[in-house]
């Protein structure tokens, strides 16, 4: 950052009095600019036992499989996120249900949160940010090619709740930088 966005002078990097990291801080007006960890929000679409996938027609990770999942925008919930997602990345309509997962994705300073989901219908078909959808039993999952560790994740204990008729929610740490960590 080199300007602030509140008043066009330069900002400089310094610990604001009373903090306890280096901010953005206007040369200017004072107003001090925070840079924070992004949400992810997603969910596992479920029709009649199969979950919806995407394969995703934008960078990173441009034609592997993934939960549909994006950035959260100001003035929703998280749950409006998720459902959002999914309407935009598959053209589905879906119920938004208990939690699952989140997980902590520090080195890209971002926190991914995943939800169970109902299809309200069995009507879906490519957004713009993918290349195809797909239901999947669990025996048929592309696991090989899943765009994200924290889908993979997601994902994995789904199946595992599913088989054994709960509904946990799960948190999770990715410490090893990889490409498939960052979402987008």
């Amino acid at each position: 950052m080199n300007f602030c966005s509140n008043c066009g002078s330069p900002v400089e990097s310094k610990i604001p009095t009373g903090d306890h990291l280096p901010r953005f801080v206007c040369t200017g007006c004072h107003m001090v600019h925070y840079k924070n960890p992004l949400l992810v929000l997603g969910c596992v679409p479920e029709w009649q036992g199969k979950i919806l996938l995407c394969r995703r027609a934008i960078e990173p990770r441009r034609g592997f499989w993934t939960v549909p999942a994006g950035f959260m925008e100001n003035g929703e919930t998280m749950q409006q996120a998720a459902a959002r997602e999914c309407y935009e990345e598959a053209m589905a309509t879906v119920e938004v249900g208990t939690l699952l997962a989140v997980v902590n994705v520090t080195r890209a300073n971002q926190v991914h949160v995943m939800f169970r989901a109902k299809m309200l219908e069995p009507k879906f078909a490519p957004g713009p940010e993918s290349l195809e959808v797909a239901l999947y039993d669990e025996a048929d999952v592309p696991w090989s090619e899943l765009a994200f560790a924290s889908g993979e994740y997601a994902l994995r204990q789904y199946f595992a709740d599913r088989s054994a008729c709960r509904e946990e929610h799960y948190f999770h740490e990715l410490t090893i930088r990889a490409h498939r960590e960052v979402a987008g």
